[in-house]
């Protein structure tokens, strides 16, 4: 087993990256009143010198009071904030990678520890956080065209900051995928409706308002999920078909490439072909992918004892047959820093397990 091709370089437009590694967005929720701690830098860049070709930032919210429900996730926007992102990218870039912050509104979504507790409306499409469980009000219009100026202003601040690209975070059942997600777009204005293509409206008009701000040579990312936070089973295509739709529209807006999150990469997302999530998305849009979910990992993303086939194995197989152009890699990398470097010298039988401590320190 080989993982070489996994280390041949990728170009897209700004994006010029020595691997195919990308470090996946994971919160970490360790900067105080949303400003990265001075540690953020070595965090990002320790993994950007053991050949991980592209970081992308935890989840970064962009300026309206309720895009973080926690206070502790940074912010992407404010001098503060924005001035201690600047060294994070300087550091990446001198290990020799590239950078883009993930762009984050969490809509009605709320905090898994329960700590935190609103103090102005809760921005979404209709007032849900579940089917048919109200939280908060539905979005009027102004609040989704300001909605739309935060995220065009932090693209914006990310490009003055030297960032390589710019994903915005359009999964998990948050701002972006609650307007995707039938369950919780009630609407019937025009940001809503009974296909996909149109409930996808607010996040392409959002992608084109930002395409218009950075220009057409900086790439941009968009982060998709069929599984949600709020429901594992969860589905927005539910058919090849819909998923061109959904993902069709986002393209025409200017998306650049797909991070297609699920739960176990090696799951087939439609019967009758053994395609993954960034499978489909390649063979339906053009567009190049991002696989990611549970990449070196020894147990599943939420059961911890599960058994599970050899994944990386498998991962290698399908990223040899052109499946999809990148592997997000996780909590492996949090656990092991070097988990690329490992791998790229086939010493497999040194990759650590992922070790649940790991999330209590930016090492």
């Amino acid at each position: 087993m080989s993982a070489e091709r996994l280390f041949d370089p990728f170009l897209l437009k700004s994006l010029d990256l020595k691997t195919r590694i990308v470090m996946a967005p994971m919160t970490r929720s360790m900067s105080p009143d949303g400003v990265p701690p001075s540690a953020a830098a070595g965090y990002y860049a320790r993994r950007a010198a053991a050949d991980v070709g592209l970081v992308i930032t935890e989840g970064t919210v962009v300026d309206r009071p309720t895009a973080a429900n926690d206070p502790n996730v940074p912010k992407f926007y404010g001098y503060d904030a924005l001035t201690a992102w600047r060294p994070v990218v300087e550091q990446v870039h001198a290990a020799g990678s590239m950078i883009a912050p993930q762009l984050w509104h969490v809509g009605s979504a709320q905090p898994s520890k329960g700590e935190w507790t609103a103090h102005s409306s809760l921005e979404s499409p209709s007032g849900l956080v579940r089917p048919d469980e109200p939280h908060g009000e539905p979005m009027s219009e102004s609040a989704i065209a300001d909605v739309i100026a935060a995220f065009v202003g932090s693209a914006a601040a990310a490009r003055r900051l030297g960032f390589d690209a710019i994903q915005l975070h359009g999964a998990h059942g948050f701002l972006f995928d609650q307007f995707f997600w039938p369950a919780l777009n009630r609407r019937t204005d025009g940001w809503g409706g009974a296909t996909v293509a149109e409930r996808s409206r607010f996040a392409a008009e959002t992608v084109r308002a930002i395409r218009a701000a950075v220009g057409e040579d900086m790439a941009l990312l968009f982060r998709i999920s069929q599984f949600k936070t709020q429901d594992y089973n969860a589905r927005i295509a539910h058919t090849p078909a819909e998923l061109e739709a959904w993902l069709g529209a986002l393209a025409d807006a200017g998306v650049d490439l797909f991070d297609c999150s699920q739960r176990r990469f090696w799951d087939p997302e439609f019967e009758g072909s053994d395609l993954n999530l960034a499978g489909w998305a390649k063979k339906l849009t053009g567009r190049p992918t991002i696989t990611v979910g549970s990449v070196g990992l020894t147990a599943e993303f939420v059961t911890a004892d599960a058994g599970r086939p050899d994944s990386l194995a498998a991962l290698l197989r399908r990223h040899e047959r052109g499946e999809f152009d990148l592997v997000g890699v996780g909590r492996a990398l949090l656990s092991d820093p070097t988990w690329a470097k490992t791998i790229r010298g086939g010493r497999f039988d040194q990759v650590r397990d992922y070790d649940p401590a790991a999330l209590g320190s930016l090492h």
